[in-house]
């Protein structure tokens, strides 16, 4: 299958005031059309450096980024992204919160349409009712909500998510990683995932990319075995245990220690 997203030998080396940073060095990375894919590492590897490069937003020193058959050089308006901080504005409702991409990307679109998409959106996770409402008035995991629906709402061909549920309690993670198997059924998007949680992980991707110590390589790839919708049980059977397992040892690896090879 012809990957929508291509990373081929990326290298990347930031100019701080301290010298040259390497970040990247040969990272290579290819997600199909309508693929989801999670990227772990150890805490500074330049996990989101890479979905910079991605949307746009940096370029790479060597190497190339493609989406869709095209060499990224700039911006694209064809990739969404959410944060762990949603960052969303106080002085807008939550409906026009979600509304502001289209304003910026389909500014002649009629407003009714505009509404209208976001409405079927905040319906879509939960939010029916909360349209009016300022985003002080949410809890987090609903701004969080709101803020997946301003990233989806000019129905984008990739959703990069940059630990978009890192700052929230367990369980309030753990009902979004369901809601995120919802939308992805009903706004198909390609995405790519920042995360440091392992269950994160292979609860919600299709393949699981494990990032080295910086500057970062592709050091290990896992394919997530389970097709179709998933429920949280999954993650306690046998077979999630031993996927969590090579996950941690790998992360192991990354950071420079790894038990298992030293005989622990």
């Amino acid at each position: 299958m012809d990957a929508l997203i291509d990373i081929r030998d990326v290298k990347l080396t930031y100019e701080t005031k301290g010298g040259r940073l390497p970040v990247l060095d040969g990272v290579d990375m290819r997600v199909p059309e309508g693929g989801f894919v999670a990227v772990v590492g150890p805490s500074g590897c330049g996990k989101s450096t890479l979905t910079r490069l991605i949307a746009g937003l940096l370029e790479p020193n060597a190497g190339e980024v493609w989406l869709h058959g095209e060499r990224v050089t700039g911006p694209k308006s064809s990739v969404g992204m959410a944060f762990q901080n949603p960052v969303l504005l106080e002085w807008r409702s939550v409906l026009r919160n979600v509304t502001l991409p289209l304003e910026l990307v389909a500014p002649r679109m009629p407003k009714r349409e505009k509404d209208e998409r976001a409405r079927q959106l905040l319906a879509l996770v939960g939010l029916e009712g909360f349209e009016d409402k300022r985003p002080s008035e949410l809890s987090g995991g609903m701004r969080q909500r709101a803020s997946l629906c301003r990233s989806l709402v000019h129905k984008p061909e990739v959703l990069i998510l940059d630990e978009p549920f890192g700052a929230l309690d367990a369980f309030t993670r753990e009902d979004l990683w369901q809601t995120m198997q919802k939308v992805k059924s009903e706004e198909p998007f390609t995405g790519v995932m920042i995360t440091h949680d392992l269950r994160e992980s292979i609860f919600l991707a299709d393949e699981v990319i494990v990032m080295s110590g910086r500057p970062a390589v592709t050091q290990y790839t896992m394919e997530i075995p389970w097709k179709g919708e998933r429920d949280l049980d999954r993650l306690y059977t046998p077979e999630a245990i031993e996927m969590l397992g090579e996950l941690r040892h790998q992360i192991q690896i990354a950071q420079g220690r790894s038990p298992r090879e030293a005989g622990v």
